[in-house]
């Protein structure tokens, strides 16, 4: 069940990898098949649906550093009144899969994201809205998701420094691995099925609403 108290007025960006993407470069509204979309029909459904309009500009394969060398065109010149951030699954999947590649650092992760983050306050009146990663496998253990904690912590630190929302996706998730580990939500340990792209946005849903 979503439960909120108030509801987001305006124009909200999205900004991401292929989580947020999620294949919108072939859907007709530019939203993808993902949490993005959910949360613009959620909205619908409660009636919102000529009060905010949802941009979707997240790119397959993306880091920090690529949002960076695209942050002008498609944040700032967006003009949001909300801006959410879903970023370091791919900074830590590269370290796994293409080793051999100049890799984005926890340190690196932590600076880039402030550069961006001190941006967006300085040039636009946007709301941030910061997610944590989800993971990298289905097993909390696995040796993504152990990188990934520091990732993670920057994410809560600068929720914090920037007076951001904070979305749990990370603990959510692990919250459902550690009692219903038998309905997959990943596809591929990284990429969401429809269960976990709910819960992503049941997560952003419940944390914004809590706050506005």
């Amino acid at each position: 069940m979503f439960v909120h108290k108030n509801l987001p007025v305006g124009k909200i960006v999205f900004i991401g990898d292929s989580i947020t993407d999620s294949g919108r470069k072939s859907d007709p509204v530019n939203l993808g098949h993902g949490y993005v979309r959910l949360i613009r029909d959620y909205y619908v459904l409660e009636g919102l649906g000529s009060k905010i309009e949802v941009c979707n500009r997240g790119i397959s394969g993306n880091r920090v550093t690529d949002l960076a060398s695209r942050w002008e065109k498609d944040v700032i010149n967006e003009k949001p009144d909300f801006l959410t951030i879903s970023i370091g699954i791919n900074d830590v999947w590269r370290q796994l899969d293409q080793p051999g590649m100049k890799q984005v650092m926890p340190d690196d992760f932590r600076r880039i994201y402030e550069q961006i983050l001190d941006e967006a306050t300085a040039k636009t009146k946007a709301r941030l809205i910061l997610m944590e990663p989800t993971v990298i496998e289905e097993d909390l253990q696995s040796e993504g998701n152990r990188k990934l904690i520091p990732y993670i912590n920057t994410v809560k630190d600068l929720a914090l420094k920037y007076n951001a929302i904070l979305v749990p996706a990370h603990q959510a998730f692990t919250e459902v691995l550690h009692v219903n580990e038998r309905v997959p939500l990943t596809t591929d340990g990284v990429h969401m099925t429809s269960t976990g792209n709910l819960l992503m946005a049941k997560s952003w849903i419940e944390s914004v609403s809590q706050v506005i």
